[in-house]
């Protein structure tokens, strides 16, 4: 069946908005798999209810672990409050992983622990994603990682087989492969080059813990990014009782340790509040978002400063009240965001619309992301009318305020990308939005809760 591609919403004036931000992502996944690999039950409160943390859930209840939601005090379901029953790792299993870095980078460690071969696939667009460095990790731990075999396993989904490049070693490079678990990986030493993802370092770190000798990964490669992501991974297992040593640069020590079962809450989604306090330079008034914490790993912590430097005024309250009111300016800015790539396709966005030129560095990274970011922001602000070149590590945009007008505006698939459609298209009359329905990976709500934004605008 053809979707419509949605008419992203002008704005009909300034803007005087409080959203609500569901939880983190990231730190949903983490905590999920902390949680299957605690020593008993253990509730996540605040989590965020995606297509990719489901995506997780369903994985890790394939593996054996049990996952309910919780229930208010009217025994209504309450699906953002999660209990989590570790159980025994099971093999023989199919695991689904989408469109997810975070299922198909994360889980094959976790899935080395099982007892048995765990197959896993995902999307059409996820086969092309990076999954060498962490699946040579396992491989030089001892853990045999294949390509998948030709007859069928138990599973949820159909396999459709053959993988489509392997290393000189026969380490498959993409979905869709088999981890081969027996019940333990006996850790070690690694070396790994997470210049594509630092997921293929978390993934390790997050299962480290359950192996007998523990782990020290080493990054070798030329970059790093998204470091605050690691910082993330480093921190969730700490604040989980496991002893992590990450004071030598580009070196993680994790000691075999118990994973502590606990109660813990998850911070809002700061990348996926990026777009909603964007709005506010484009259209004007203010946005805000409660629950900003004063602390935080996540790489969306940069977007205040961000937004102040592109223009915006920015304060956050006692109580965690985080806004951001537009003066009538959108300026370029020049900064590397290597920390934060995920945060580019929103300052792509509003690069379109400043006053002067954008430098968007350090994030050749995202070309392995959903889709090949890079490209994809290139192509569609040229077809909006906009001026973009790809570098070697990024993008240089040139404001062409005169020539913007509508048209179609392809996501790829990519849910960063559905959401720049939509903040170009307050300002720029007929943005359609392809497939926007792909805001489902990590916000379900987002055409609602975008309009519910405006709603208010101009009153």
């Amino acid at each position: 069946m053809t979707v419509s591609p949605w008419l992203a919403p002008a704005a009909p004036g300034p803007l005087a908005a409080r959203v609500e931000i569901p939880g983190s992502k990231s730190l949903t996944n983490r905590l999920l798999i902390l949680a299957a690999l605690a020593d008993g039950p253990g509730t996540i409160s605040g989590a965020l209810r995606s297509r990719d943390a489901d995506l997780m859930m369903d994985a890790l209840r394939t593996l054996g672990t049990t996952i309910t939601e919780g229930t208010s005090d009217s025994g209504q379901l309450v699906p953002s409050t999660l209990h989590v029953s570790p159980g025994t790792l099971h093999g023989n299993v199919d695991v689904f992983t989408g469109l997810a870095g975070t299922v198909m980078r994360f889980l094959p460690p976790v899935a080395a622990l099982a007892d048995g071969p765990v197959r896993f696939d995902g999307d059409p667009e996820a086969r092309v994603r990076p999954m060498a460095p962490v699946l040579a990790a396992l491989h030089a731990l001892g853990v045999e990682v294949r390509p998948p075999d030709q007859t069928s396993l138990p599973g949820e989904f159909t396999w459709v087989g053959g993988c489509s490049t392997t290393t000189p070693e026969g380490i498959p490079e993409t979905l869709p492969f088999t981890v081969n678990g027996h019940g333990r990986v006996r850790g070690g030493h690694v070396d790994v080059d997470a210049s594509q993802s630092s997921q293929f370092v978390s993934g390790l770190l997050l299962a480290a813990p359950k192996f007998p000798q523990g782990l020290t990964v080493r990054h070798i490669g030329a970059t790093l990014p998204s470091l605050p992501h690691i910082d993330m991974t480093v921190k969730t297992l700490r604040d989980a009782g496991v002893n992590v040593d990450d004071s030598r640069p580009g070196i993680w020590v994790v000691k075999p340790s118990t994973v502590g079962a606990r109660d813990v809450r998850v911070e809002p989604d700061l990348s996926n509040a990026a777009p909603f306090l964007a709005a506010a330079l484009v259209a004007g008034g203010s946005v805000s978002i409660p629950g900003w914490p004063t602390a935080t790993t996540q790489p969306g912590a940069m977007v205040p400063d961000l937004l102040e430097r592109m223009g915006g005024r920015v304060s956050l309250s006692d109580d965690g009240l985080m806004t951001v009111t537009g003066t009538g300016q959108i300026h370029g800015i020049d900064v590397d965001l290597r920390a934060g790539g995920e945060l580019a396709p929103t300052f792509a966005a509003l690069a379109v619309l400043a006053d002067s030129p954008s430098r968007l560095r350090g994030i050749a990274h995202l070309r392995g992301h959903e889709t090949d970011r890079l490209a994809a922001l290139a192509s569609e602000i040229m077809r909006v009318g906009g001026q973009a070149e790809e570098t070697r590590d990024g993008l240089v945009i040139t404001p062409r305020l005169g020539r913007l007008h509508g048209g179609i505006w392809r996501t790829y698939a990519d849910h960063r990308m559905a959401t720049s459609g939509a903040l170009i298209g307050l300002a720029v009359a007929g943005v359609e939005v392809e497939n926007v329905e792909t805001t489902a990976k990590t916000l379900p709500a987002f055409t609602a809760m975008w309009e519910q934004m405006l709603a208010g605008a101009g009153a």
